[in-house]
């Protein structure tokens, strides 16, 4: 009989550009935990509601780290609670949705529990069980699927003043 062979798996990094396309995200910098179980949203200004006897939330995101200058509005059913408990050990329960994540061209259902994790690192957190089987973890390296293009930021008159004073100084000395 012969050996069945195990698929190939693609390799990620420790940390990777995701998308969430249910929610309106095209990019969330999320942390690949292998330590972790569950996977987490950030999500703030939770809102429970029903629609036709089903259990919804609605929720804020802030997808980029270190700023709310940018707020994501989204709603999602509520499939259950989960208790969760975080490195430090204190146990909470938290609302758990089904969405899309997408990485590296690869779309797939994962299941995310909401948390404010504004004073966490990451505003998501890619737990093992989303991951199983579809990836390799290469805990030395990141962004495998890349990194999103960041806009220039515009230099303002005084600085540009500033830059054009050295420029001159710069010319006269040669």
């Amino acid at each position: 009989m012969a050996k069945q062979s195990k698929p190939e798996l693609r390799v990620i990094g420790w940390r990777e550009w995701v998308g969430l396309p249910d929610l309106g995200i095209k990019k969330i910098k999320a942390k690949v935990d292998t330590g972790a179980r569950s996977s987490s949203l950030h999500a703030f200004d939770l809102h429970e509601f029903e629609k036709e006897g089903v259990k919804w939330v609605r929720f804020k995101i802030h997808p980029l780290q270190r700023t709310a200058k940018r707020t994501i509005e989204a709603t999602a059913e509520i499939l259950e609670y989960r208790t969760v408990r975080s490195s430090s050990g204190a146990a909470q329960l938290r609302p758990m949705i089904v969405t899309q994540v997408e990485l590296l061209g690869i779309r797939w259902p994962v299941e995310l529990t909401l948390a404010n994790r504004d004073e966490m690192g990451f505003r998501m957190l890619l737990g093992r069980e989303a991951f199983r089987r579809r990836f390799l973890v290469d805990a030395g390296n990141s962004y495998f699927g890349g990194q999103p293009k960041r806009k220039k930021k515009l230099k303002s008159k005084s600085k540009l003043k500033q830059q054009s004073a050295v420029n001159h100084t710069t010319s006269e000395k040669k």
